[in-house]
């Protein structure tokens, strides 16, 4: 009797930590850009986040749903795949609303100090259906945003129909899925390069990175998964550390002076 009992504990406790492990691995990766959504909507501030974040995960995460189809693997990396399109969605429509808010204000002050009060304020609208790449991935609308998206899936899902049956085509789709993953960082990396301090970035964000990818890079190495697998979680491992070396270099060499109010220079403080 006693025995029965501690298997159906066991049994339960077994289920418990499986239903954990599923939704740390559904929700995990989503997890990370809450504070940066928040700071962003506190701070009407979104010039720190690089939008181009979520052009990687988008890019990344839609080829993995074309690779599902050349070769099978399990559903919760699906709809892992499902909500960080969405989040990356959510993203880009609160930093396109605040960065065109931005835009109307500055030009709404440049108005007032030339005494144009007369005239409308208008700001140029940079669309995806006018096909210049000068400000690619820099529209005025959301909607902009989702004409792009829904193309590249249109285009890669065809491409991905014809060659289906070609093995090496459906290896090197599910290969540059996990290598366009790695490159995460890099556009954050080279927005905090480009403006020479990190204000208005997440520190949360990245130190929830940086813990996801050495967790995740160790799972691969212990459990000797493919090459390809371990060498691009090393390579997100090593962009993490760049930016984070680049959060205590910039605060301790500033290289340019605080352009934000003093509440955005306190809130990335606080972080």
């Amino acid at each position: 009797m006693e025995d029965e009992v501690f298997d159906q504990i066991v049994s339960v406790f077994h289920d418990l930590v499986a239903w954990i492990a599923a939704g740390a691995m559904v929700f995990g990766g989503v997890v990370p850009y809450v504070p940066q959504y928040r700071d962003i909507r506190r701070t009407q501030n979104a010039e720190g986040f690089s939008t181009y974040v979520c052009l990687v995960l988008l890019v990344a995460n839609i080829l993995r749903i074309l690779f599902r189809f050349g070769r099978y693997f399990e559903t919760l990396l699906l709809w892992q795949s499902i909500i960080m399109i969405a989040t990356m969605l959510i993203m880009l429509n609160l930093c396109t609303s605040v960065r065109t808010a931005t835009e109307l204000n500055t030009k709404r002050r440049s108005f007032i100090a030339t005494d144009n009060k007369d005239e409308e304020v208008r700001i140029l609208k940079r669309l995806f259906l006018d096909f210049d790449w000068s400000y690619f991935w820099l529209w005025s609308r959301f909607l902009d945003y989702m004409q792009c998206v829904l193309a590249f899936t249109l285009m890669a899902a065809y491409i991905t129909y014809l060659f289906l049956d070609s093995a090496l085509f459906v290896e090197t789709l599910g290969f540059l899925a996990v290598f366009t993953e790695a490159m995460l960082g890099t556009p954050q990396l080279y927005c905090n390069y480009q403006n020479k301090s990190t204000e208005g970035m997440s520190i949360k964000m990245v130190l929830m990175w940086t813990s996801g990818d050495t967790f995740k890079t160790g799972y691969f190495l212990l459990t000797q998964a493919p090459v390809q697998f371990w060498t691009c979680g090393l390579l997100q491992v090593l962009v993490d550390f760049t930016i984070l070396f680049q959060v205590y270099y910039y605060s301790r060499y500033p290289q340019k002076p605080v352009s934000h109010t003093v509440s955005h220079t306190t809130s990335a403080k606080a972080l």
